[in-house]
């Protein structure tokens, strides 16, 4: 594992961070389903993110989650 850092946030900021990891796996995890199967999210709404392999778009969806698990995780942590 690489350098730790500790940066501290405000509730509004952390939230706003979070959400934007949020879309960033729900993306990557839309372009894994499309290079899979080839059908776009029912929604309709979808920018295929680049990469040649669903494996790969799978992998850096999981590594958003990773993230945002380990966030929240960190503030329950700070809430008990």
């Amino acid at each position: 594992m690489g350098r730790t850092y500790l940066i501290e946030l405000d509730h509004n900021d952390l939230g706003q961070l979070l959400e934007g990891l949020e879309m960033r796996a729900d993306s990557w995890e839309r372009t894994a389903h499309y290079l899979h199967c080839g059908e776009f999210p029912e929604d309709g709404i979808f920018l295929a993110e680049e990469c040649h392999r669903p494996e790969e778009a799978t992998d850096i969806a999981s590594h958003y989650r990773e993230i945002i698990s380990k966030i929240r995780d960190q503030m329950d942590n700070q809430n008990d």
